[in-house]
């Protein structure tokens, strides 16, 4: 927004510099850019946050170096900018009188009063249409604006001191003689002053005649009822249209003006008599004419923004710190135009002006008085504590987890709750949402991805993918993360879960070793997993075959807890893996990490370290595809052998010297008493009792 310091100085006393006035509205948040000198005038560029329409006009930039400088504005000033500013040193002559109130629907008809809150409409006859003196043109070149014409320059005149858009029509070129506001019919155009035939639609807001529109309201005049060298009556709107429909029909059109500019922000609906007395004023000094008839159409009053603060100057402290005494406070927001009242209740209620937008509740307020007590003022400190901090009861645990992950290798990842689509027939989710539906966002952040996820899978592996692009081929990540699926309420809220994600891939190369890297399988993932589970309070998992559908069948399977399946681990599917251009295997896991934390983790018992030494048994045995090292353990830890305390996978051969759907399985099995050292005779014996129980449970034998 460009400023005139000269014009500044018809609104206020000024006794600054243009460069210390600059400092002065950068300070209090109206960030002047730069100074350019334009003849005997210097123009400030101020950049203008959109909350502050107030200040795309001079008289509310003098407002600002009002309560700057602590000096009132001109009579002049706050005659031209206040409905209720003291009249008593000048005094407007328009030899205006009001139009009869029960004719002014003739002249003015508003069809939609929820896009026009206000309309005023100026009858000026006899004007002289011609050139602008020297002083008017010279004010608007300094600000980048052309001249046209006396009426024309006038309007722009206004808008640029006042900050009202207004606009001139030919009288005598309007259909009957009137005024409707309403929006377009189908089919409608209008010409603009641009001479370019503009097509309507039912949204957009327009001033008609008593036929067409003659200009697309808030946004551009007509070409054909526009004011010419041949204009002698004119009609002067000034009016105040409801900032979303401008701001919309703006867009649609492809149209924007410094008028449309400013509606769409907010124009000060209580002074746009003040601004048709100021624009009529000028046209009779500089075109002649008589005022005859003015016409306000205000269906609706627009109520005053009313804020209750029992105590503003505690606000400010409680959110910048500053300490603001009340007397101070309400002297700022006094000189800024917010009146102030005392309530019953005591406490104090202050009503906005018409011409502030942005001041709704007390929190404005504060702005208001931390911008014009000094935002540098603020000093850098700590807020005060009013509790201790402490953790969410899962936190501990989920702590540890991560510890144990990252002391494993692994690397964190975050990746965006939101997916493709076309990972839906892809990936099963977790048990809780194994038949639950999707959750479709409306629009989008990333294009494409409106899917809220049901899995963190998709995620990692594009994380996979972007490492492997980047020739970092041995990867181990884990995301704690939550998942989403359809409520069966359909009015409730989506469900959440909290899942953790795995995935390894690569070579498994150990510290300090030249030897190749070992290639990752179904055991490093399994095993990360299960040491993931101990980090949490479990150190038995269960785990089965499963057929997943992201996984390779045969090598996957099922973790459970106490009986209960919690998630899948297993190798990416080939179909999966070709999609994504890899060309090494990927083990995947996910488990429902919310079940897992819902669970009473196990008790941390303590045994004493053994005194005697254990006795360990290798035993290779002859079992079918369907026998697993699981069932093994588990029938050799209920043989009723007291002295057998553990038993470990040691090989798994399938080939040659095995028939077809037999396999060799080693197993360890550890023998050890608290209170004794074991005889050979004794290990024999219970080792021969293990022998006879899994002959009988499962029909298998020792290999010879």
């Amino acid at each position: 927004m460009n400023i005139s310091y000269n014009w500044l100085k018809d609104l206020i006393d000024i006794d600054l510099s243009a460069e210390d006035l600059a400092a002065g509205l950068t300070r209090v948040g109206l960030a002047v850019e730069g100074i350019e000198p334009h003849g005997d005038d210097l123009v400030l560029d101020i950049d203008l946050t959109s909350n502050r329409p107030d200040c795309l006009s001079h008289l509310g930039v003098a407002r600002e170096i009002g309560v700057i400088s602590g000096k009132p504005l001109t009579a002049e000033a706050r005659r031209r900018g206040e409905a209720d500013a003291d009249l008593s040193e000048t005094e407007v002559e328009t030899d205006a009188v009001p139009f009869p109130a029960v004719l002014a629907p003739e002249i003015v008809r508003i069809e939609n009063p929820e896009l026009c809150n206000r309309f005023t409409a100026r009858m000026i006859r006899n004007v002289k249409i011609g050139p602008s003196p020297e002083w008017l043109v010279k004010r608007l070149e300094a600000l980048g604006e052309r001249s046209i014409n006396n009426v024309a320059d006038i309007t722009n005149y206004v808008m640029i001191e006042l900050g009202q858009p207004m606009h001139a029509f030919d009288l005598d070129k309007l259909k009957e003689h009137r005024i409707v506001v309403r929006t377009a019919k189908t089919g409608e155009s209008v010409k603009t002053l641009d001479e370019v035939e503009r097509k309507l639609d039912e949204t957009m807001l327009a001033i008609c005649d008593g036929e067409k529109p003659i200009a697309v309201a808030g946004v551009m005049g007509g070409f054909d009822s526009g004011i010419t060298d041949a204009t002698t009556n004119v009609l002067l709107e000034v009016a105040y249209f409801k900032r979303d429909s401008i701001r919309r029909t703006s867009r649609k059109l492809n149209l924007a003006t410094e008028a449309s500019y400013r509606f769409e922000r907010g124009v000060d609906i209580e002074n746009l008599i003040n601004a048709s007395d100021r624009a009529t004023e000028l046209i009779l000094q500089l075109a002649g004419g008589e005022a005859a008839d003015i016409i306000d159409i205000y269906p609706n009053h627009f109520p005053a923004n009313v804020i209750n603060a029992r105590d503003v100057s505690g606000s400010v402290k409680r959110l910048t710190g500053l300490e603001v005494a009340s007397e101070q406070c309400d002297d700022i927001l006094d000189r800024l135009g917010i009146s102030s009242n005392t309530a019953e209740d005591g406490s104090t209620v202050y009503t906005s002006p018409s011409w502030r937008h942005d001041i709704a509740i007390e929190e404005d307020l504060v702005e208001e008085i931390a911008r014009h007590y000094g935002y540098e003022k603020i000093a850098d400190e700590l807020p005060p504590a009013y509790g201790a901090g402490e953790y969410q009861p899962a936190e501990g645990r989920k702590k540890a987890l991560r510890r144990a992950l990252s002391g494993l290798g692994f690397d964190e990842a975050i990746t965006y709750s939101f997916i493709d689509t076309k990972h839906d027939d892809s990936y099963d989710s977790v048990p809780e949402f194994a038949e639950a539906g999707r959750i479709e966002l409306r629009d989008s952040v990333i294009e494409g991805a409106v899917r809220m996820r049901p899995t963190l899978l998709p995620g990692l592996l594009d994380a996979v993918r972007l490492n492997l692009n980047h020739q970092r081929r041995s990867l181990k990540l884990f995301e704690l993360g939550k998942v989403f699926a359809a409520n069966e309420k359909t009015s409730e809220l989506p469900v959440e879960r909290e899942t953790l994600g795995l995935i390894v891939t690569g070579g498994q190369m150990n510290e300090d070793r030249s030897l190749p890297a070992r290639p990752t399988d179904f055991y490093d993932i399994k095993g990360s997993l299960e040491s993931a589970l101990a980090a949490l309070g479990y150190e038995t998992a269960e785990f089965s075959a499963l057929n997943v559908r992201h996984m390779v069948p045969g090598q996957s399977a099922a973790i459970a807890i106490n009986d209960k399946v919690i998630g899948s681990i297993g190798r990416l599917s080939e179909e999966i893996a070709a999609n994504y251009k890899f060309k090494q295997p990927i083990y995947v896991g996910e488990i429902d990490l919310q079940a897992v934390l819902e669970k009473e983790p196990q008790p941390v018992s303590y045994s004493a370290l053994p005194k005697y030494p254990s006795v360990l048994r290798d035993l290779t045995l002859l079992v079918t595809n369907k026998v697993t090292f699981g069932q093994v353990r588990d029938t050799v830890m209920s043989a009723g052998q007291s002295a057998c305390r553990d038993v470990k996978y040691v090989d798994l051969y399938e080939g040659k010297g095995d028939q077809a759907g037999e396999r060799s399985l080693t197993v360890r099995i550890e023998f050890r008493l608290d209170d004794r050292t074991l005889t050979d005779e004794e290990v024999d014996g219970a080792f021969a009792k293990i022998l006879e129980k899994l002959k009988e449970v499962h029909d298998i034998s020792p290999k010879t």
